[in-house]
């Protein structure tokens, strides 16, 4: 049997964000695939990232950024570099607007690795959605799939046209990761562990729930744990949940989803809980690395 590498593919939207605050407007990389990729390549990790990027000068600002993350064959042939316009408001919250073109080529393919992540815009924009599926239903059987829908309604639309794109997705994947907002969206009628437990069932084997300063719940269909916040003083917000997910995925490197155990599931969450605690202490998307979080979980 042919050894899959350690390694991870991440599929989905990469973007420039601008940023306006009351002082400064600054275009940076962002898209909350790019982040994760990103994230992972910080961490060490062999990431391949399957994209949709102009040949434009925000195109190769967004390649520049990503040096340690390869980039999949056909990912820089969009006519245009997609935007997402952030007002950073008192709280430190970040509202978005989005220019975007989202779409893969038809002979795409997913390299072998240990992890396939996607989400966000990617998992419901047409065409790039349906693609999307198809190299995730190739991919199931051989490796982990994470999913984080990181939803947009200002984007995608209403819930009654999204529920079934979403549900789609996550029958595909063996981790699923939800912020609370999220899951009220989702699921309105339900509490978050409830749409966990309807995460569940649709197939994954772990589904977990960001809370903001209230921490995280992760659960498996035998487990369920809560692992606080880790307090810091926060700059603003981007790039809070892509952090997160790419310490999972970090984590899963190591991890049978299958059989994750209480102890597992807290450590897992509890690094993840440090890392985005990074990244909401500095501004914008910046995302820590390996060294930064080892030592952070050192601290008492």
């Amino acid at each position: 049997m042919t050894e899959i590498p350690r390694a991870v593919c991440v599929i989905g939207e990469a973007l420039i964000d601008i940023v306006r605050t009351t002082d400064a407007t600054t275009e940076l990389p962002g898209g909350s695939p790019a982040n994760v990729a990103y994230g992972l390549g910080l961490l060490g990790v062999e990431t391949t990232f399957l994209t949709h990027l102009g040949d434009d000068e925000r195109g190769r600002l967004i390649a520049e950024h990503l040096a340690g993350v390869h980039l999949a064959p056909g990912s820089q042939t969009a006519e245009r570099t997609s935007t997402a316009a952030a007002t950073i408001g008192a709280s430190g919250a970040a509202s978005y607007v989005f220019d975007l073109d989202w779409s893969l080529p038809g002979d795409a393919v997913v390299p072998p690795s240990r992890v396939v992540h996607t989400g966000s815009i990617a998992s419901f924009l047409s065409p790039g959605a349906t693609t999307v599926g198809a190299l995730l239903k190739d991919a199931a059987d051989a490796t982990i799939v994470t999913y984080d829908p990181n939803i947009r309604p200002s984007i995608i639309g209403k819930r009654d046209d999204n529920i079934g794109k979403f549900e789609a997705m996550a029958s595909l994947a063996t981790v699923v990761k939800l912020s609370d907002e999220d899951a009220a969206w989702l699921y309105p009628l339900l509490t978050v562990d409830e749409a966990l437990r309807q995460v569940l069932a649709l197939g994954p084997r772990l589904a977990i729930a960001t809370l903001g300063d209230a921490g995280s719940i992760l659960m498996s269909r035998e487990t369920r744990v809560e692992v606080p916040s880790v307090p810091v003083a926060v700059v603003d917000t981007i790039g809070a949940g892509d952090t997160y997910m790419a310490s999972l995925i970090f984590s899963l490197l190591d991890l049978d989803p299958d059989a994750a155990t209480e102890d597992e599931l807290v450590t897992m969450g509890r690094r993840a809980a440090v890392a985005a605690a990074i990244t909401v202490s500095r501004a914008g998307a910046d995302l820590p690395t390996l060294a930064e979080v080892d030592a952070a979980l050192r601290q008492p």
